[in-house]
This record gives C-alpha cells, sequence and structure tokens, in this order.
C-alpha cells in the first residue's frame, strides 16, 4: 500500500468493488455522523441534550437486545429512566443523577420480585449492566459540555477516542509487526496501540497549544493520552461483549460501521474519565485558562 493511499484512507486497488462499496458507505455515513456531532456540540443545550438521549436509547437497545433482555419489563424501565436521566440534566439538577440508578435499581428489582421466577438474577446484572454501560455512561457527554469551556473540552474526547484510533491505525498498518497479546482483535498491534497514545498526545498538545500556550498544551496532552488509553480498553471492553454473545456488531443503523454502540465504544469509555479529570481540577481550583 503506497503512503498517497494510505493517508487519504483509501483501500488498495482491488477487482473486489464490494470492498470498495464499503469503504464510500463508511466514509458518507461517517461524514454525517461527524457532522451532526460537531453541529450539535456547538449549539450545545437542547440540541445537544436530544441527539445524545437519542444515540444512549439506540445504544441501549442494542445493548438491551445483544444480551437478550430487549422484549423484558426490564427493557421498559431502562427506556424511562433513560428519559428521567436526561430530564434531570435537562433541568440542570447534576445532582441528582445518582439518584436515577437508585431508582432503577429499586424498579427492576421490583420487576424480578413480582414475576419471580421468570427472571434469573443474571438477568438482574444484565439489565443493570445495559443501562450503567449504554446510557448512563454517555450522558457525561451533555455534562463536559455543560462546564464553564465545556465546548472546548468537548474536543478532548474525541481526541482521546477518535483521533487515538485513527492515529493507531495509521501507526499499525506502516511499522506494526507485534500483535497485541490478546485474541479479542487480532489485527492489532503494539505499536499500532503506542502510536495511538502517542497520536493522541500530540493532537492535544497541538489544541491546547493553539487555544492559550504550552503549559496548556501539556495540560491537554496528558489528559488525550490518558484518554487513549482508555479508549483502547473500552474498544476491547466491546468486542469481548461481543464475542461472548457471539455477535459481529451491535446493530446496523449506521451504515459500514454497525451500531451505535460499535461507534461510541471507546467514547463511552473516555468520556467519564475527561469529565472526572476535569472535575477534579475544578475541585482543587486548577483553572484552565482559554484565550
Amino acid at each position: 500500500m503506497s503512503l498517497k493511499r494510505l493517508w487519504i484512507f483509501m483501500p488498495e486497488e482491488t477487482d473486489d468493488s464490494e470492498e470498495y462499496d464499503m469503504f464510500i458507505t463508511r466514509t458518507i455515513s461517517g461524514a454525517i455522523l461527524l457532522i451532526l456531532i460537531i453541529g450539535a456540540i456547538l449549539f450545545g443545550g437542547p440540541v445537544w441534550l436530544v441527539l445524545l438521549g437519542l444515540l444512549s436509547i439506540m445504544a441501549l437497545y442494542e445493548m438491551l437486545k445483544t444480551l437478550k433482555l430487549d422484549k423484558t419489563a426490564f427493557a421498559w424501565v431502562a427506556y424511562f429512566a433513560c428519559l428521567l436521566l436526561y430530564g434531570i440534566l435537562w433541568s440542570s439538577r447534576f445532582e441528582l443523577v445518582l439518584l436515577v440508578l437508585i431508582v432503577y435499581f429499586i424498579a427492576i428489582m421490583t420487576i424480578y420480585v413480582i414475576k419471580w421466577p421468570s427472571y434469573e438474577v443474571t438477568d438482574i446484572s444484565k439489565a443493570l449492566f445495559s443501562f450503567f454501560y449504554a446510557a448512563f455512561i454517555l450522558s457525561f457527554m451533555y455534562q463536559i459540555r455543560m462546564m464553564d469551556n465545556g465546548i472546548y473540552y468537548m474536543w478532548l474526547v474525541f481526541i482521546s477516542a477518535w483521533g487515538s484510533d485513527t492515529c493507531a491505525y495509521l501507526v499499525g498498518i506502516l511499522i506494526g509487526k507485534h500483535k497485541v497479546p490478546s485474541t479479542l482483535s487480532p489485527k492489532k498491534t503494539i505499536e499500532g496501540c503506542i502510536g495511538g497514545v502517542v497520536g493522541a498526545g500530540i493532537i492535544g498538545f497541538v489544541y491546547g497549544n493553539i487555544l492559550s500556550d504550552i503549559i496548556l498544551g501539556i495540560v491537554f496532552a496528558s489528559i488525550c493520552m490518558t484518554g487513549s488509553i482508555i479508549s483502547q480498553i473500552g474498544d476491547l471492553a466491546a468486542s469481548a461483549v461481543k464475542r461472548n454473545m457471539d455477535i459481529k456488531d451491535y446493530g446496523k443503523i449506521i451504515p459500514g460501521h454497525g451500531g451505535i454502540m460499535d461507534r461510541f465504544d471507546s467514547i463511552i469509555f473516555v468520556t467519564p474519565i475527561i469529565y472526572a479529570i476535569l472535575y477534579v481540577m475544578k475541585s482543587f481550583d486548577i483553572v484552565i485558562t482559554l484565550m
């Protein structure tokens, strides 16, 4: 593969038109998704809230279906809890967010008791896991956006996840030789993983330096490198669930990419970590000065 074709993400010349068609499909659907996300982040407020709410509901449905709970009473309670969660976020009562988890737990335990012995204890674990993993964690993207300077912090999430993934892919293609010691993703290489971390750090440094100065660049680089490590774990974690349930993709709603969970698996892991870092910095009066 030539460098020219690599850097514009073009596949190698092949007689198999199906592979090329898939590339075009992935590119178009990915571009549309990216435009929607960028637009919603820039608008913020209700626009970003509604988009995140829709993404959370769809991700929740995919996870419930994967774990074979989509046609149970647990699913309807999970959807209601998701709507309640975003209603609380809309009211800016962030201190009440944890109560959603408590109410959800009590609700599914009530169903478990009423319907006993229709459900197993493992079904409760799956219901809790689905809501927390696919819906609750994703909601932290709204909380980051609503922080002071949140519109700038949001891009740290995408640099850590999608930026890191792109860098890992490029480095893996160019110099990747040593496979990661995991059967979850046989195509991943150690060089690619390291390249993802370093690449995210470089992008974060440039981003911070553009916004303010070299100090902010170093801070953002550190955050993005940490986020990159977490995002790669998130990617493998999502793959592990799919392997356990013997499926290829979580869904088909994004042509060429799969489902929401397939596209946002690393985002889901990165978001709460970056939120926690920013929250701790704020708690210790570590001020990030922009512009």
